[in-house]
């Protein structure tokens, strides 16, 4: 592709999803969007950016979301679902025994593996959670992976990938090479489209947030953007969970790391005031990178 195009194509994918491409990613573009291009029956990459500059909407969301990258696992990284079974439920069911909930947010969550991972965590522990009432949301910028996370059907290789075989036999149904979530497990996740980059108030607070491998991919602004709204989205004495590359350490003062609890921060109590996002960004969700 030419400069102009490349460079057209980086700040549009920014302005809509939050990536942020250096100046020598042109094989990345070209390995999502060329593909695309032809299932579009373009006759290349240059054509599809002719469409897009002519203000397709539907050729813009779909290279957004081919640029997309949704690698994820059951119970990926294995620490952040020991803390979550072993400090965040503890603590949250001393801290909300008044009112009996939990809300949870999985933001980014791709296809749907870290949300179910959460949901069998909270049934592994339905005896602690007699009574309670909770919540998991998940949410994404694609469309196509809500959708096959609402399903919860899985391929041999992906529930071989980190979840362990009792977990397998007790909470899906095999049917050949296929596995599918049960549907009571199902049911724990409610999924919604949204994006990271526009005002998410409207889903009101969480005493947990999973925001993992997602803003390693943003640049430094729009990561302390992201934070300081995330902040006004956590409860006070709730948890935010980031992947293994991710810290808020020199950006913000909204979150403190959690001594000896890699990825496990908790807000400060500070509310700073959040400046408003791009307007030329679309009402979709930032899931650029894997859960």
């Amino acid at each position: 592709m030419n400069a102009s195009d490349y460079e057209y194509l980086r700040k549009l994918l920014k302005d809509h999803s939050g990536l942020d491409l250096s100046a020598d990613k042109q094989y990345l573009i070209e390995s999502r969007l060329l593909p695309l291009s032809r299932k579009c029956g373009l006759s290349g990459i240059d054509d599809l950016v002719q469409k897009m500059r002519g203000g397709s909407a539907r050729h813009i969301a779909q290279a957004v979301e081919a640029m997309t990258t949704n690698e994820t696992f059951f119970f990926r990284d294995k620490a952040p679902f020991d803390h979550f079974r072993d400090t965040i439920i503890p603590e949250l069911l001393k801290a909300r025994a008044g009112r009996r909930t939990i809300r949870i947010w999985c933001a980014a969550g791709s296809t749907g593996q870290e949300p179910y991972s959460l949901a069998m965590c909270l049934k592994e522990m339905s005896a602690q959670l007699a009574g309670w009432r909770t919540e998991i949301l998940a949410t994404d910028l694609s469309q196509e992976v809500l959708e096959k996370s609402k399903a919860g059907i899985y391929s041999q290789f992906e529930v071989q990938r980190g979840l362990p075989i009792q977990l397998l036999v007790k909470y899906f149904k095999q049917n050949g090479e296929i596995w599918q979530v049960n549907a009571d497990i199902r049911a724990m996740v409610q999924h919604r489209q949204l994006n990271l980059l526009h005002d998410f108030s409207q889903l009101g607070t969480f005493d947990v947030i999973f925001c993992r491998n997602v803003l390693i991919y943003f640049d430094q602004d729009t990561k302390i953007n992201v934070f300081n709204r995330l902040a006004r989205s956590l409860e006070t004495d709730g948890f935010l969970v980031l992947g293994a590359a991710e810290t808020v350490v020199g950006l913000t003062d909204v979150f403190k790391p959690c001594p000896e609890k890699r990825g496990l921060y908790r807000p400060t109590g500070t509310r700073p005031a959040v400046a408003p996002m791009a307007a030329a960004a679309m009402p979709r969700m930032a899931a650029i990178g894997g859960r």
